[in-house]
């Protein structure tokens, strides 16, 4: 499954998620897609403002060629083989124009990975993208002013890596992660 590990009782599904490129096109059942969506829902948000919003494209749907359309093209070139595209927005002012919201983004990001992680309890992928053309997706999504596009994720299940190009072939693995005592320690920050 994973070459990942670690010194402590993690469960699994923390190191057997991961961010694939190689998609295998096959459909999504709707419940598995809407308990992926649950998952999102019930994250945790600034006073429970949940400002997050997760628009999708299922594979051969009338709008998945124009959420295609969104991504650069390196990441077009392998997300085409996913199941779902989503676009991650998020409110900037969910209690209106006059307060900004400091943590609309951590909160997106925070619902995404609730996402993430139900997928791959589920037996699929999910692989989040920034490089979009953000301001395109913006308008063609009819995305309002006061909302922020975050990020694209691919959802599905993991295809034939021969399906990418070498370069991309050659990252299709589990990457490895900073130690704990790098992003975490008592105290100042210690660059």
């Amino acid at each position: 499954m994973t070459t990942r590990t670690t010194d402590t009782p993690l469960d699994p599904v923390f190191l057997n998620r991961w961010s694939p490129r190689a998609f295998d096109r096959s459909d999504i059942a709707e419940a598995d897609l809407a308990t992926m969506i649950d998952a999102a829902r019930f994250a945790p948000s600034a006073s429970n403002h949940q400002p997050w919003r997760f628009l999708y494209a299922r594979r051969g749907d009338a709008d998945w060629e124009r959420f295609l359309s969104y991504l650069m093209d390196s990441n077009r070139a392998w997300a085409q083989n996913a199941s779902v595209l989503f676009y991650v927005l998020s409110d900037k002012h969910p209690t209106g124009p006059e307060r900004p919201s400091h943590s609309h983004s951590f909160d997106a990001g925070a619902s995404w990975a609730m996402l993430a992680i139900q997928a791959t309890m589920l037996g699929y992928h999910t692989h989040a993208m920034a490089g979009v053309h953000f301001g395109e997706a913006a308008a063609g999504l009819g995305v309002p002013d006061n909302f922020r596009v975050e990020a694209a994720i691919a959802l599905g299940r993991i295809g034939d890596p021969a399906t990418l190009s070498d370069y991309q072939r050659d990252r299709e693995f589990p990457s490895d992660r900073k130690p704990r005592a790098e992003i975490a320690y008592p105290g100042n920050f210690r660059g």
